[in-house]
């Protein structure tokens, strides 16, 4: 079994929840292709990074190297390594976070439950129906659950990684 098959699941179970919160929304969400303002460095699971390399070496050759060589100049406080002209370069293997950007995030914190969303999107809606709200801590905890599994499936390390360092990573090293 392919180990990245529950991990592509839960992507795609992402998807359309996105794309069903982006049709129902439409004329009130403002990112679209361009729209590169929350497209920091983060730090992703190793079944993200698997993916993310996966994709990667997809790639012609030459689009392969700009990516590498974006990495590598990359830091932790900058922006993220795969944007190019204002556009992921795997946006099809994007992480888990990147996906829900911008759409409405349940978040539980000690000030309490709030949604939070890109300022840019939903402007005069005031309040969303449940189905139109992702809990970021219940997909939060899947995601770490998928993670889990695939660590113990191929001796990944358990440890989030750079975006940098995803992207750099040689995997032949998890395979047991």
């Amino acid at each position: 079994m392919d180990p990245l098959a529950n991990y592509t699941m839960l992507i795609q179970k992402v998807d359309d929840l996105c794309r069903k919160i982006g049709d129902e929304y439409a004329g009130a969400i403002a990112c679209t292709k361009g729209c590169d303002r929350c497209c920091r460095h983060i730090s992703v699971f190793p079944v993200e990074a698997a993916a993310l390399a996966r994709a990667a070496a997809s790639l012609p050759p030459g689009k392969m190297k700009r990516v590498a060589d974006a990495a590598t100049v990359s830091t932790d406080e900058g922006p993220c390594p795969l944007l190019e002209d204002r556009g992921c370069i795997l946006y099809t293997a994007r992480p888990l976070i990147c996906r829900t950007q911008g759409m409405p995030l349940l978040l539980k914190d000690d000030a309490g439950t709030r949604i939070d969303f890109c300022p840019d999107n939903f402007a005069g809606v005031s309040s969303f129906p449940g189905n139109a709200v992702i809990d970021l801590e219940t997909l939060n905890t899947v995601l770490a659950g998928v993670n889990s599994l695939f660590v113990s499936e191929t001796g990944a390390p358990a440890e989030r990684i750079s975006l940098r360092e995803a992207l750099l990573l040689d995997r032949s090293q998890w395979s047991r």
